[in-house]
């Protein structure tokens, strides 16, 4: 007995020690690098401000090389506008550029102009400049390939002026070519020509060799930086093409995450606070368990450089509230052993026991739609599904080993009055198979109705399509704008289009979207170009009297919209078959895989309901949500199914026939769905209440996809299984009886 007090007290000692440790990283980071330090997890556009584009190549016939030699010029472009811009390639012959900054110190419209720019750049000589502005055949001395480097600069004369240049640092065979052409020409301008354009023409004083050069006579800095960077980019070997980009303002992703910061931190205040008022002395345990989560969720955030974007913090709140759920399961078994007379000892490890293939079989499946979704999903889906995946699976950490050890620990310690842990009465038996018709019929008109207002929403004025499809899905432009005050749906058409109409956009086909409760209105468009989106938020700054960073912007060509509809749909497609196919195998039973697709079907339905009826937004959050409902669906009917599973074994189906058992099952487990439930739509809650307005129908839908997982998990799961083996499979039932 000593011994085990001891090793308790050890334990105790062990996990305090390595808490304040975890707690040091997040706080300080560890080593050189600070690997672990909450401050420097990298922050997505959206949560920082910046710009995102991503270009198609136009040759169909280009190289790997050409492509990764296009990517590294382009990465050399923007590391001018933050240290921390990203180039990369996205499939076979697209490039993606972001650049986090300061919308407020930089014109993002600019830097669009400055990136998309795919032109050709050369050096002539005077005598091949004759015949290129005659339009003859010409020979350029020098062309973009040749450069390294390009780097604006400036330097005090002895007079004590300012001299702007351009710096250049050229190849080992570009040195060569340029010391050709400057001997022959010194006295005598060499013309620097962009996309047909001449951009300067500095005159020779020397014959430069070295491979190092200036050009000198820029008015400003400003200048000569833009000289430099029109160097660099036209040494592209590629021409690209712009399908979509994306301008966010800085204050709104300040903005953005800090109120997140706060919905999480209330949510977690609150989820403590019922674990304790429920679950008693476990609950205060499943608190500091869920602190450790919250820690180590910060230290591998750093560690495994994920980078945090605002639907990868809803969906770290979202794990917040589905790691509860583990807890919930297990402190609801411990109740029941202690209620059927065990002590607390037995019960706990009873109740660990028994919990534990709920949980890894519910985490595994939400896990499933997280890897659909990091693989199938682009820009900020794939951010949700990685703190999604590493959410779960530090939740199944902290719950079967730290709640286990800590829960133990206090056991051995003498803690074991079951006035500390509750003991649950026998539930009564209620006969959910009988309301199955009654559920049924009304599910019926939930999912007829959801789509009766596809037909209406297309047939009305004011909506004109089946879903309200964000750019993702239809292509377009969107034309954020957070005005001074608040507007009207009216005041917006009669203030703001006019503007449209000054700078040549047809106001007739202009959207408009007033999200409630703030100044922001959205504007829809066809495809703008850069120049016009740029002329619109000039116009619109004018008549207004607002800064940069109360635009945003999106453009999306109809390639990617298309390319994300059939996404979206193949996404659902294969979780919801990769899970019928785990719950299949896992149950060694094909009528619960059925009976849980049915039912996350019947889940998305009610989810898909408030999207047509609502006309909510349906952007990439869009595929997001209907994920995790599936996951979170197929948790809840995994419960119910596990539940089932055991009492198959310890009822006599003989005796009391398989109605009683699922009865019986939904019965038992009845308060682990309530609960549950209950502390993940808290989270959601404060999240769809403080959180920025893009997160709003996000998080209202993902309320929605709970409650509607709460009622089938109760009313159709259970007796649609039920259902299934009584008619789908009626005779190899009656076999199996036999």
């Amino acid at each position: 007995m000593k011994k085990a007090k001891r090793n308790a007290v050890l334990i105790l000692v062990i996990f305090a020690l390595l808490t304040a440790g975890a707690v040091y990283a997040v706080l300080e980071g560890l080593g050189k690098d600070y690997i672990g330090r909450a401050k420097d997890i990298p922050l997505g556009l959206d949560l920082q401000g910046g710009v995102s584009v991503t270009y198609e190549v136009l040759e169909t016939d280009a190289t790997e090389e050409e492509i990764k030699t296009t990517i590294d010029k382009l990465q050399r472009r923007v590391d001018t506008y933050s240290p921390d811009a990203e180039v990369y390639q996205q499939g076979k012959r697209r490039i993606v550029a972001e650049i986090p900054v300061d919308t407020s110190k930089y014109d993002p419209n600019e830097i669009l102009d400055s990136l998309g720019r795919p032109g050709k750049l050369e050096f002539i000589d005077p005598t091949n400049y004759e015949k290129f502005a005659a339009g003859e055949e010409y020979e350029a001395a020098l062309t973009g390939s040749d450069v390294k480097n390009a780097q604006g600069g400036r330097y005090q004369e002895n007079t004590g002026e300012d001299e702007y240049v351009v710096s250049l640092q050229l190849n080992d065979e570009g040195a060569v070519k340029f010391s050709d052409v400057t001997g022959a020409n010194v006295g005598n301008p060499i013309y620097i020509v962009y996309d047909g354009n001449v951009v300067s023409a500095p005159t020779v004083r020397e014959q430069i060799s070295g491979g190092s050069a200036q050009i000198d006579g820029m008015a400003d800095y400003e200048e000569a930086s833009e000289l430099a960077n029109t160097i660099k980019i036209g040494a592209l070997p590629l021409t690209l093409s712009e399908l979509s980009s994306q301008i966010v303002g800085a204050k709104l992703g300040s903005d953005a995450l800090r109120t997140s910061l706060i919905a999480g931190a209330i949510g977690l205040c609150l989820i403590f606070l019922l674990m304790i008022v429920i679950f008693r002395f476990p609950g205060f345990l499943s608190a500091v368990a869920l602190s450790v989560y919250a820690v180590l969720e910060l230290f591998f955030l750093n560690a495994l450089h994920i980078t945090l974007t605002l639907p990868g913090l809803a969906g770290i709140i979202l794990s917040i509230g589905m790691a509860v759920d583990a807890n919930v399961i297990i402190f609801t078994r411990i109740k029941e052993e202690i209620g059927a007379g065990k002590t607390v000892k037995t019960a706990v490890k009873a109740g660990f026991e028994k919990a534990m293939s709920a949980i890894i079989d519910g985490n595994i499946t939400t896990i499933i739609a997280g890897v659909v979704l990091l693989l199938m999903g682009t820009g900020t889906v794939k951010g949700f599904a990685r703190t999604l995946i590493l959410g779960i699976i530090l939740s199944m950490f902290t719950a079967l080993v730290i709640t286990r050890l800590l829960l133990n620990a206090c056991v051995n310690l003498g803690l074991v009055n079951k006035k500390l842990y509750g003991a649950a009465k026998q539930p009564k038996i209620t006969k959910y198979t009988k309301g199955f018709r009654y559920a049924g019929t009304f599910s019926a008109i939930i999912i007829v109705a959801a789509l009766a207002f596809l037909f209406i929403n297309k047939g009305t004025a004011t909506r004109g399509n089946t879903l309200n499809f964000s750019l993702e899905f239809s292509g377009g432009t969107s034309t954020s704008v957070t005005f001074n005050e608040a507007m009207t749906l009216q005041q917006a058409e009669e203030k703001v289009l006019p503007v449209f109409d000054e700078v040549g956009i047809d106001s007739s086909k202009v959207q408009i979207q007033v999200v409630d409760n703030t100044n922001q209105v959205v504007f829809k468009t066809n495809s703008l170009d850069e120049s016009k989106r740029s002329e619109l938020a000039d116009k619109l700054k004018e008549t207004f009297s607002i800064t940069d960073d109360k635009i945003d912007s999106e453009n999306i060509s109809s390639t990617i919209s298309q390319e994300t509809q059939r996404d979206a749909i193949l996404a659902v497609v294969i979780a919801s078959i990769l899970m019928l196919i785990y719950i299949a195998v896992r149950f060694n039973d094909v009528r619960f895989g059925a009976s849980a697709v049915l039912a996350l079907i019947h889940d998305v339905m009610f989810v898909f309901f408030a999207y047509a009826a609502l006309y909510l937004t349906v952007g990439g959050t869009f595929i997001a949500c209907m994920l995790t409902i599936v996951g979170y669906s197929i948790n809840s009917s995994i419960i119910i199914f596990d539940r089932i599973r055991e009492n198959l074994k310890v009822m006599s189906v003989d005796k009391v026939g398989y109605d009683e058992i699922v009865n019986t099952s939904i019965s038992q487990t009845f308060t682990r769905n309530i609960y549950t439930n209950l502390t993940t739509f808290i989270t959601i809650l404060m999240l769809n209440i403080l959180g920025v307005p893009s997160l709003k129908e996000f998080t209202f839908t993902l309320m929605v996809g709970v409650v509607a997982g709460t009622y089938s998990s109760i009313c159709i799961t259970g007796p649609l299984w039920l259902w299934l083996r009584k008619h789908v499979v009626k005779k190899e039932a009656a076999v199996e009886k036999k």
